[in-house]
C-alpha cells in the first residue's frame, strides 16, 4: 500500500452496504482493508473492483462476534501494513459488519440477544480497543447504527436498542479520543434494499411500498445512498464533524 494514501479498515466490506462504503472510500483516494465473515469470493471481487479504481485493497477473514480472534486479526493487518508501508498504522476504522434479528420481546431467546450484543456492541467495542494503538493521529472511526434507533417498529427491539447503545458509545469515544484528534461519528441508514436480514426490505414488495410511503423522498434507500456519506466522514472536508449521529434515510418517518 502506498504510504501517501490514507488507509481505512471496513468490517463486513465484501457485499451490501459495506461493499459500497469500501468502493466509495477508494473513489476518495483511500486504500482499503476489508473484512468478510464467510464469503471469500465476494470479498475477492470487491478487492478487484477497488484495485481497478487504482487503490490498494486486501481482504481478511473476521467474525466480529469472536472477540478472542481480534488479536490475531490485528497482528495480520499490522504485519501486512508494516511489510507494505514500513508502518503498521492506518487512518480509519469503519464498523459496519452486522446481522439482523426479527423477533418480538416475547419471542427473543437469550442466545439471540447474546448474538446481537456480541456482533453489534461487544465486537465493535473491543475491535476499536484493539485497533486504537494503530490509528493515526487525525484519523477517524465511523460506527454504523440504524434508523431503528429512532424509528420504533415491533419485532426489532434488540437490534434497535443495541444500535442506540452504539450511538452513545460513539459520543464517549469522540470525547476520549479528542486529544489524539481522532474523530468518531455514527451513520444511521434508514431502510435499504440489500440482502441484509435475508433481503427483508428489498424482496418484500409490501414492506418496500410501506417504507417508500413513509419516506419524504418517496422511495426505499439503496447502497449507493450510504457509502458516499461514510467516505465523506473519512475526508478532510469532514474534519470538524465529531461525535455526531448522521441519519441517512431520505426522511423516513419524519
Amino acid at each position: 500500500m502506498s504510504t501517501k494514501n490514507k488507509i481505512a479498515i471496513v468490517t463486513g466490506g465484501s457485499r451490501g452496504l459495506g461493499k459500497n462504503m469500501a468502493i466509495s472510500l477508494a473513489k476518495k483516494g483511500i486504500d482499503v482493508i476489508l473484512t468478510y465473515n464467510s464469503n471469500k469470493a465476494a470479498a475477492d471481487e470487491t478487492v478487484a473492483e477497488i484495485r481497478a479504481l487504482g487503490q490498494q485493497a486486501v481482504a481478511f477473514q473476521l467474525d466480529t462476534r469472536v472477540i478472542s480472534s481480534f488479536d490475531d486479526f490485528i497482528r495480520q493487518v499490522t504485519a501486512h501494513l508494516q511489510e507494505q508501508n514500513g508502518s503498521p498504522d492506518f487512518d480509519f476504522l469503519v464498523n459496519n459488519a452486522g446481522t439482523a434479528l426479527y423477533a418480538t420481546v416475547g419471542e427473543t431467546t437469550e442466545a439471540q440477544l447474546d448474538d446481537i450484543v456480541n456482533i453489534h456492541y461487544k465486537g465493535v467495542f473491543f475491535l476499536i480497543q484493539k485497533a486504537l494503538p494503530f490509528i493515526n493521529e487525525g484519523g477517524g472511526i465511523v460506527n454504523i447504527s440504524s434508523g431503528l434507533s429512532r424509528i420504533i417498529l415491533p419485532g426489532l427491539s434488540v437490534y434497535g436498542s443495541i444500535k442506540a447503545a452504539i450511538e452513545v458509545l460513539t459520543r464517549y469515544l469522540a470525547r476520549e479520543l479528542g486529544p489524539r484528534k481522532i474523530r468518531v461519528n455514527v451513520v444511521a441508514p434508514g431502510a435499504i434494499e440489500t440482502d441484509f436480514g435475508g433481503g427483508h426490505t428489498r424482496d418484500n414488495k409490501e414492506i418496500n411500498a410501506q417504507i417508500a410511503a413513509a419516506t419524504a423522498l418517496g422511495r426505499v434507500g439503496l447502497p449507493d445512498d450510504i457509502g458516499g456519506v461514510v467516505a465523506f466522514l473519512c475526508t478532510e472536508d469532514a474534519r470538524w464533524i465529531n461525535g455526531q449521529r448522521i441519519e441517512v434515510s431520505g426522511g423516513q418517518a419524519l
